[in-house]
């Protein structure tokens, strides 16, 4: 497995790309509300990203091997879909809830994050999965440090989210980013303890936890890209890109609207 390993320099543009990544996230957040579509969000987002931002949308006609090329430039994945939702003529409704998905491109190095917005109130079953998620991508982030291994990383979201009655999605996780969209190492989003890679400083990947309120099996939409749980529950997800520092870590995706950590991490401080 070869983990690339950024420099100082490497590192000014990557707070750059993150920040301007959470910072898509700020812009968007006021249109996110009853009666808009996935699709007009799509292109408020590719607009600000392109025009005010000068910033590449990592997302569109990015092809894995196996994929058609993604046809829009973020991911919105409403109520029942895991993530990579694609928008289109989906049109929100008061009580939905909705992750945001957003990749930029800057001068080269990407930033990788994204959130939870409630579209209108949202049922109590809805906000309290929201919430779940959020403290289980945060109690994975708090174990980052030179010399843990990513299975405790896993292990720490696994352990929260399931001791909540929530379950999590296995087919999908983190990922190395940087110059690539996708780099090693996959950061897993369960695990042991102990297990797999050692961390250093330098590292930078995404914890980005997707919580099932049933259970965690999913299916594939005939779009190609769009996940669901295969019991129509809901599903949540947050998304932080993370650099490992010589102290901890540093969260690279932060801007002025990004959620405050939550009280458990607050109060530990």
């Amino acid at each position: 497995m070869s983990v690339s390993i950024k420099s100082p320099s490497d590192i000014e543009k990557m707070q750059i790309a993150g920040r301007l990544a959470s910072e898509v996230l700020d812009y968007i957040t006021p249109f996110v509300k009853p009666g808009v579509t996935t699709g007009e969000l799509d292109q408020l987002c590719h607009d600000y990203m392109v025009n005010v931002q000068g910033t590449i949308p990592a997302p569109l006609n990015y092809a894995p091997p196996g994929h058609k090329p993604y046809p829009r430039s973020i991911c919105t994945s409403v109520n029942h879909q895991v993530c990579h939702g694609v928008p289109g003529d989906k049109l929100l409704k008061s009580g939905d809830i909705v992750n945001i998905d957003v990749t930029v491109i800057k001068d080269g190095w990407h930033g990788d994050t994204s959130r939870m917005f409630y579209v209108g109130e949202p049922a109590l079953q809805a906000r309290r999965l929201c919430e779940i998620t959020y403290q289980a991508m945060w109690h994975g982030i708090a174990m980052v440090r030179p010399g843990i291994y990513l299975g405790d990383i896993g292990h720490a979201i696994q352990k929260f989210a399931e001791s909540q009655g929530c379950s999590v999605v296995r087919e999908f996780c983190g990922h190395g980013i940087g110059r690539g969209f996708h780099e090693e190492p996959q950061v897993l989003h369960y695990g042991r303890p102990g297990t797999g890679l050692k961390l250093v400083t330098g590292m930078t990947f995404t914890i980005e936890p997707m919580i099932n309120a049933g259970r965690r099996d999913i299916r594939q939409m005939n779009d190609g890209w769009t996940i669901v749980t295969k019991d129509h529950s809901l599903s949540a997800q947050w998304e932080h890109t993370v650099l490992v520092t010589e102290g901890g870590y540093e969260v690279l995706t932060v801007s002025a609207g990004t959620p405050p950590v939550p009280a458990f991490l607050s109060q530990a401080a």
